[in-house]
Parts: C-alpha cells; structure tokens; sequence
C-alpha cells in the first residue's frame, strides 16, 4: 500500500532517534536528525511523479509539517512537543473544511480510496448534491477528527514537558496510531449508522 511509505518515514524517524541516542548524540540533534530522514520516502515518491491522495496524503503533510517545525529556534522540549504543533494544525484544518471548503476534509481524504469499493456507497457526488444524511455524515467525521487531533496535540505537549525526553519519541509514535485507530472507529461508527457501508438505507429513512 502506498500510505505505507510516510508511515515509514514515521517509524524510521523514531527508530534512528533512539539509535543515534545509544551513539552518544544529544536529544536535539537526534530529534532534527529524524526529522530529517522521515522524509524521505516521502520525497522519493515525490520524485518519482506520484501524487499521494487520501490517507497518504495526511500522512505525507504530516511528515512536511513537522520537518518545518524542526527547523524553528527552540530547546529540546520544543522539539519533543513539535508533533502537537503539527496535530493541531490537522485538527484546525478540519474544522476550518466544515466552515470554507466545498467539502470536509474527511470526505476529500476518503474518496479517492473508498467510494464504491468495500462495501461503500457509489456516486459520492451525486449524493452529497441531493443527499443531507450524506452531508451530515462527513461534517459529523470531520467533527470528531478536529476534536481528536487536538486532544491528541494537547496530550503530546503535556508529555513532552513532564516526561523523561527518551521516553517522548516513542510515546508519540504510539500517540499516532493510539489516535488514529480511535478516530476510525468512532467514524466508522458514524458512517455504518448513517447508512453509508453495506447497502444499508441512512438511519433518517428508516421506518
């Protein structure tokens, strides 16, 4: 699958942190160091001419983001909470979809990846035009992803300030996948009740 290659970048990032830790290399310096390196999956898919959709392409802004903030002045607590800059920013990405954009941003993640395939729904547009449980679905998932990705970004910044700072790269990997298989849940949750997978008819209709 291709949102495994960010994925990667991910847990290499993690993995060279602790490495370069038993080296004898200082926190900040490892933690720019697999900033640095998580890129380049990504970058090499870049290269190559393919352009992430969907999920990998939250994963692959993730990744960008948090080069970007790595390179801001700041100690190694700074470094430590900079994924909960990141995280915040998705969540406020999210919310800012449900107000501005022609539609939220877990429906522009989940279409190139989903629409009619695994038991969905087809013709996303064509129900999102006529459809208002199809509309309610995505800004209600959007919703729960903006308010999960900021508790996830306050959870990170409470970590990087009162733990031992080899105990925090970890903890935020586990943080991304604690967040994510949470979220997904609770959506595919909201999606199943709303009527969207498996050919069941949207809660509103039922009799």
């Amino acid at each position: 699958m291709t949102v495994l290659r960010p994925v990667v970048g991910i847990a290499g990032s993690t993995a060279l942190y602790y490495l370069l830790r038993h080296l004898g290399v200082s926190v900040y310096a490892a933690l720019v160091v697999g900033a640095v390196v998580s890129l380049a999956p990504a970058c090499v898919s870049l290269l190559r001419g393919r352009r992430p959709s969907g999920l990998e392409a939250f994963f692959t802004v993730l990744l960008f983001a948090s080069f970007a903030v790595a390179l801001l002045p700041g100690d190694e607590r700074f470094l430590l909470a900079k994924d909960a800059l990141v995280t915040s920013g998705v969540g406020c990405w999210f919310l800012a979809s449900l107000r501005w954009a022609d539609r939220p941003l877990a429906y522009q993640f989940a279409k190139p990846m989903i629409e009619g395939r695994g038991g969905w729904v087809g013709d996303w547009e064509r129900r999102w035009r006529e459809d208002e449980w199809f509309r309610r679905m995505w800004r209600t998932s959007s919703a729960w992803w903006a308010a999960g990705t900021l508790a996830d970004a306050v959870a990170r910044v409470v970590m990087a300030y009162t733990l031992p700072a080899d105990v925090v790269p970890g903890l935020n990997l586990a943080m991304y996948v604690v967040t994510l298989v949470v979220l997904n849940v609770v959506t595919t949750v909201v999606y199943v009740r709303a009527g969207a997978i498996r050919g069941r008819r949207p809660m509103a209709d039922h009799p």
